[in-house]
């Protein structure tokens, strides 16, 4: 059962992301009972993501400023400021931020991507504090064949 919860600026939970970037935590698990997660990336520089998947989580990015380019399985699509992508569960995706800058959105439902891709990161909470999960992660690397395909798509390599 969800509770009501209120956050000011200064009380979301900042982790660091790629190439000097943060993502602020606004609304995970313990605040939605499950149902959603909030977050509101920050990327200073044009960078990439590896491929990944979601098995568990469909996930909506929301570009408030700046562009990028999001592969969606074998689809290629421009993202730019105020442009918004639904991410399915269980495709291959990746994204190239193509300016500067870039402040957006990603919304993942039900929640639960947050937890296991930050610990993956290295950048989340402590093994101590994620005790009673599920020992399966939410975030999942592709197979070899996936890489693969998307390696001859050009889609941005895995890590």
């Amino acid at each position: 059962m969800s509770s009501p919860y209120v956050a000011q600026p200064g009380d979301h939970e900042q982790l660091k992301w790629i190439d000097g970037g943060t993502i602020e935590v606004l609304l995970d698990a313990r605040h939605t009972g499950g149902h959603l997660s909030i977050f509101r990336s920050t990327v200073p520089t044009r960078t990439a993501s590896p491929v990944h998947v979601h098995p568990d989580e469909d996930e909506i990015v929301v570009m408030l400023s700046g562009s990028g380019v999001i592969w969606i399985g074998d689809r290629r699509c421009e993202l730019t400021s105020g442009g918004v992508a639904f991410l399915p569960r269980g495709i291959p995706h990746a994204y190239r931020f193509t300016s500067d800058n870039v402040d957006m959105l990603t919304i993942a439902t039900p929640s639960g991507w947050r937890g296991s891709s930050a610990t993956r990161a290295g950048t989340g909470p402590s093994r101590r504090r994620l005790a009673g999960r599920s020992p399966r992660p939410s975030w999942a690397r592709p197979p070899p064949r996936t890489v693969r395909s998307c390696w001859a798509r050009r889609l941005p390599p895995t890590t």
